[in-house]
């Protein structure tokens, strides 16, 4: 399954090219799995994101869950406060 590992930000130097590209080095703990990526402005931020393949939708429930987010959340414990339950005869 997917993993989201958050890494504190760092800065980098900018290299200008010759034909007035800038260029900079990815540090360590921030490369990308793929040799692809995306990049867009989003206001002064520069946001760098691995290149998505077009995905194909998913043929089997299998497929969809393999391709959803792992969610690790503390869920609240919704029977704390209310009275034990009765054992009922059938």
């Amino acid at each position: 399954m997917n993993e989201i590992r958050v890494i504190e930000g760092t800065t980098v130097q900018l290299r200008e090219e010759e034909d007035g590209a800038q260029v900079f080095v990815v540090p360590a703990g921030f490369e990308f799995p793929r040799g692809e990526v995306t990049i867009r402005k989003d206001g002064d931020r520069l946001i760098i994101e691995p290149a998505v393949a077009e995905r194909k939708a998913p043929q089997t429930w299998a497929e969809l869950f393999d391709q959803m987010e792992t969610i690790d959340v503390e869920w609240p414990d919704v029977d704390e406060g209310l009275l034990p339950l009765d054992d009922i005869e059938l």
